[in-house]
């Protein structure tokens, strides 16, 4: 009898979650064997009960689901991760493969998408959702030097850059991403040089304009 895939099921939302649950269970191959609600718990039980694959949201109170993914992958690079996510915007896609996740879908996407990239991902392959590489946001378009400094930042800055956007403080981000103050107070300088502004209030509204809320 084929052993059925072991999925770590990862989202801040009990609901949510329990939603997925019944999704995966409706198919014989696929079982849960753990959840986590935040992403320093995603790790902590990765390396506990070692999953097939994680499927995982973005938006998540602590690390974040970026950092996550990044984290997890540093320590295990076998590793197997599938963003399901509500974003669908081209930013965040980008982002998560290249933090170290081998899938995105969204939670809007048809129900059988989730077990197909399960088992793509499962097979040694990837997984993008029809039609997400491409998408763009067509009202309010942010200028194109400000999409392609952002393109251009590293896996810190992103971070740095979405918090700053939220309105956190430099100690509230430094303290969350267990950086030092002065470290963080750097990268907003660069980030603000980087897309010609000067306020954090101005960093919102470009992060308004390409639908980056991460929380």
């Amino acid at each position: 009898m084929k052993s059925k895939i072991k999925i770590l099921l990862v989202d801040d939302h009990l609901v949510v979650r329990a939603g997925f649950k019944m999704l995966l269970a409706a198919g014989d191959a696929i079982e849960v064997i753990g959840e986590a609600e935040r992403g320093e718990q995603a790790i902590q039980l990765h390396q506990e009960l070692k999953p097939d694959i994680l499927v995982m949201d973005l938006s998540m109170p602590g690390i974040g689901g970026l950092e996550t993914i990044r984290r997890i992958c540093q320590r295990d690079p076998a590793a197997k991760i599938l963003v399901f996510s509500v974003h669908h915007e081209q930013v965040y896609v980008g982002r998560a493969l290249n933090a170290g996740a081998q899938g995105y879908i969204t939670k809007n996407s048809a129900p059988g998408i989730l077990a197909e990239a399960i088992a793509a991902i499962m097979d040694g392959g990837s997984y993008v959702e029809q039609g997400l590489i491409k998408s763009q946001h067509h009202n309010d378009a942010p200028r194109p030097d400000h999409q392609a400094a952002i393109a251009g930042f590293s896996p810190r800055e992103f971070d740095v850059f979405s918090l700053l956007a939220q309105g956190m403080t430099v100690h509230k981000i430094a303290d969350q991403l267990c950086l030092g103050h002065k470290t963080v107070a750097n990268y907003a300088t660069q980030i603000k040089k980087k897309l010609q502004v000067d306020t954090t209030t101005e960093l919102a509204h470009i992060a308004v304009n390409l639908g980056l809320t991460l929380r």
